[in-house]
């Protein structure tokens, strides 16, 4: 994935399944992840967009799902997730004041590539998910251009940077410098083998607070620097499920709920300021945009084996913040607070 050492490079390995070949969002096949990094004296932002899969994703819809776990947020297009139970957009991460540029751009990009929509057919759902980067990022500054949008979406790829690259510049976490992480787990069943990846856009907790697989370093570090303050938790974290296994909506938004379960293995215990969005999806199961055809076959996961899939989300969702904490360099805040990188304190 990339030159910076990974969580899992300290000798931590959190839980029992096995990791893709990338231990990324992207080892679920079709899967692309861009970046576009803003970054000087002000400008400390950025944005990320997730590809469900490499055709159209608005006439190949993929099924989807959310959870909100605290609703502390302005995402756009989970209102429509949830009724319709699919995603045709790609997904755009950015910082909370650049959600209205990101979804009239996303807008753009997705009018250019489909003549048909708001014409022939009907309108199109855009999907953002922000955090606040404002302690960092000059963010009343709304850098975050058009030009960006497109960038990040034409960009993606299988190969992806972690840490303070993208929509995870300018974030913290757990008073320690945030950003992007990602890992996947590897689902055996006897009629193959199936993926459920994660990406984390990490912007929340306090630093007494953090967990490295049950180890309670947030106090250990707190107790090494004198010098570093514990503030509350005001911020947010976007968890992005993927996975090739074919599931309902219903089944997806089971899978999102469980995604709660690895951020408090971190040590969050889900604050009132927090916005903490969980959006999921499968590449399995599509609905084509246009048919004739009244019904379409449908395969879905057994509810006996759902467990796999909680244990995976849970593991995949705790790594990934862990490798945005370690993948992330430290930077210095808007209030002149250095946001050391977790990487400086461990072993």
């Amino acid at each position: 994935m990339q030159s910076r050492r990974r969580i899992r490079d300290y000798g931590i390995k959190i839980g029992e399944l096995k990791t893709g070949v990338r231990n990324a969002i992207t080892d679920v096949q079709g899967v692309k992840v861009g970046h576009v990094t803003l970054l000087d004296e002000a400008k400390k932002t950025g944005v990320t967009a997730v590809l469900p899969h490499e055709g159209n994703i608005f006439k190949e819809k993929v099924f989807a799902a959310s959870h909100v776990i605290n609703g502390f947020g302005k995402s756009t297009g989970l209102v429509q997730i949830e009724e319709l139970g699919t995603l045709e957009t790609p997904i755009i991460l950015t910082n909370t004041l650049s959600v209205g540029m990101a979804f009239d751009s996303l807008v753009d990009y997705m009018l250019e590539t489909n003549e048909d929509i708001g014409d022939t057919t009907g309108t199109v759902n855009p999907v953002i998910c922000e955090c606040n980067d404002g302690r960092i990022n000059d963010i009343r500054g709304k850098h975050i251009k058009k030009e960006h949008i497109f960038k990040a979406i034409l960009s993606a790829d299988v190969d992806f940077e972690e840490g303070a690259v993208g929509a995870g510049t300018g974030m913290c976490c757990y008073g320690l410098k945030g950003g992007i992480g990602t890992s996947s787990r590897d689902i055996e069943l006897d009629n193959g083998n199936f993926t459920v990846g994660v990406l984390a856009l990490t912007n929340f907790g306090e630093k007494k607070d953090l967990l490295v697989d049950g180890e309670p370093i947030g106090r250990e570090i707190i107790c090494m620097d004198q010098a570093l303050i514990n503030e509350e938790d005001r911020g947010s974290v976007i968890i992005i499920i993927a996975t090739d296994l074919p599931m309902t909506h219903r089944q997806l938004k089971r899978m999102c709920k469980r995604a709660v379960v690895g951020l408090s293995r971190t040590g969050s215990y889900i604050s009132n300021g927090s916005g903490d969005v969980v959006l999921g999806f499968t590449t399995k199961n599509r609905m084509n945009h246009y048919t004739n055809d009244p019904l379409m076959p449908l395969d879905m996961l057994h509810e006996n084996y759902m467990d796999y899939v909680f244990r995976g989300v849970k593991e995949a969702t705790e790594e990934s913040v862990l490798n945005a904490l370690v993948t992330s360099d430290a930077m210095v805040d808007r209030k002149g607070i250095q946001r050391e990188s977790l990487s400086q304190y461990m072993k």
